[in-house]
């Protein structure tokens, strides 16, 4: 069974039959403890936050983040529990089974391609969900089948509505969810739109 949750901003939380997995944990209420996996889309401070990470590490988690982050982060002790992954690849983590995608801007200079950032499409339960990172609408992200797509809309930084919505519509998945707005960037009114914008057939997924 796979329950999932979006937290805060970017920040979700999946339970796979009692396996906790966080993406880009941030804002984490209490501590939990709880990661079995955090996969990590880049190293800005709201998807790379060292002091959420120490909130749901229990000791052994295992993390997952762009090679290209390795070299530069803090020395911490996880650091031996690290999965380097490239832009464009397949994995296997704790039985575990995911690929990544170029998250990136084609124009804007946040998240330039040659930093080697990703997405990531994990299986769960023979269903693929599809967490974009923080990215514009790309060709790669387009191509991706998957049945769940968490995509960024508050703009600025990444896609605002009106592309993350053309892009889930071209992927076409079961269900569409917003990310990446009312904390830092975008409100719920661009969670909304995206909504709204999505082809019938697609479900909405977000909580207002």
């Amino acid at each position: 069974m796979v329950a999932y949750k979006v937290l805060v901003h970017s920040s979700i939380r999946f339970d796979y039959s009692g396996i906790i997995i966080y993406f880009d944990p941030f804002k984490i209420q209490g501590n939990p403890n709880d990661a079995d996996l955090i996969f990590i889309t880049h190293s800005h401070y709201d998807h790379y936050s060292i002091e959420d990470i120490r909130k749901v590490d229990n000791g052994k988690t295992l993390y997952i983040m762009p090679e290209t982050m390795i070299g530069k982060i803090e020395q911490i002790p996880f650091k031996r529990r690290i999965i380097g992954v490239k832009q464009t690849g397949s994995y296997e983590a704790n039985g575990i089974y995911f690929q990544t995608v170029p998250a990136y801007n084609i124009q804007k200079p946040f998240h330039k391609k040659e930093f080697g950032w990703v997405g990531y499409i994990i299986t769960l339960d023979n269903q693929k969900y599809y967490i974009m990172g923080d990215t514009d609408d790309t060709k790669e992200a387009e191509q991706v089948k998957a049945d769940v797509v968490f995509a960024p809309v508050g703009g600025t930084y990444t896609m605002d509505a009106n592309d993350a919505a053309h892009a889930v519509n071209m992927i076409h998945p079961k269900i569409g969810i917003p990310i990446h707005y009312g904390l830092l960037v975008g409100d719920q009114s661009d969670a909304k739109k995206f909504s709204s914008l999505l082809d019938s057939g697609i479900a909405s997924d977000i909580e207002l």
